[in-house]
């Protein structure tokens, strides 16, 4: 007999759960572990993180770098890439106190295996076995484990799409857009810099809801085109361009589809990284 999978509504509630706890632990590991850990380490435009959790999957450990050396999923600078992960990997060896000996990585779906390649090869070159490598929709399926609907990752280049039915995903799409153009349509608007428009943007969100919401309805277009029609319950809004106030109904409203955000979804795609387990 076959068991019914957990209802959205409960897999939601556990993730924001998860993000809650781990949210805090930004340099400072977890009170207890249960057995080894497993380590993630997601290589994203505009930084690099590291995480890891336990057996049990809950969450232990998190850090990040600023790092621009990865461009929509591609090393366009190999030897900043690798530093990254080096200073991420011996501020992680001190702080928890173990070695950091083999993690898993992830790039966005559509990526060329020679592209992808080289997100393996980072790791190898900071002394760190890649011990899976899979895309980002995937990593944070391992994380949401939702039964339906589509999981969207907003990164800083592209948006990434996974249709998810019975708890397993049957499609995967990638399109240009992200972050980057949220900040160009910034930093038109104020007069500054593309990099002063992040900081800002991340630094009070709302105050310019009403300057990117006609970005925000760029991202939402993408979405429904890489949706193609499929017959989907929910939009599952996870990466760190879209944690901005009100993203979700401007989404819903844009495509019709009720749309989930997530307390640091920022966190879903490295936390899955983490999770994922070799087949």
């Amino acid at each position: 007999m076959l068991m019914a999978l957990p209802s959205n509504e409960d897999r939601v509630n556990e993730t924001k759960a998860f993000l809650d706890t781990a949210a805090p632990l930004l340099r400072q590991p977890a009170d207890k572990v249960t057995g080894n850990l497993r380590f993630g380490i997601d290589l994203g435009t505009a930084t690099v993180v590291m995480t890891a959790i336990d057996e049990t999957d809950a969450p232990f450990y998190w850090d990040f770098l600023p790092c621009e050396a990865v461009r929509d999923g591609v090393v366009v600078n190999f030897a900043d890439a690798v530093e990254a992960v080096r200073a991420l990997k011996a501020r992680a060896e001190e702080r928890l106190g173990t070695t950091v000996e083999a993690a898993a990585t992830a790039c966005p779906p559509g990526v060329p295996i020679t592209d992808a390649r080289a997100c393996r090869f980072v790791l190898e070159n900071a002394e760190i076995n890649c011990r899976l490598l899979v895309d980002e929709v995937s990593a944070a399926q391992a994380l949401l484990k939702l039964n339906s609907g589509a999981i969207v990752d907003v990164g800083g280049g592209s948006t990434g799409v996974g249709i998810v039915q019975d708890g397993a995903i049957i499609a995967l799409d990638d399109r240009p857009g992200g972050g980057r153009h949220l900040d160009l349509i910034l930093a038109g608007a104020l007069g500054v810099t593309t990099d002063e428009a992040e900081k800002r943007k991340r630094e009070n969100p709302a105050e310019y809801v009403s300057i990117l919401h006609p970005g925000i309805e760029r991202v939402a277009n993408s979405i429904q085109h890489q949706i193609a029609g499929r017959a989907v319950d929910s939009i599952h809004l996870v990466g760190g361009a879209l944690m901005i106030p009100g993203a979700d109904q401007i989404i819903t409203n844009y495509i019709g589809i009720d749309t989930v955000t997530y307390p640091r979804s920022d966190l879903v795609t490295p936390f899955g990284i983490a999770t994922g387990r070799e087949t």
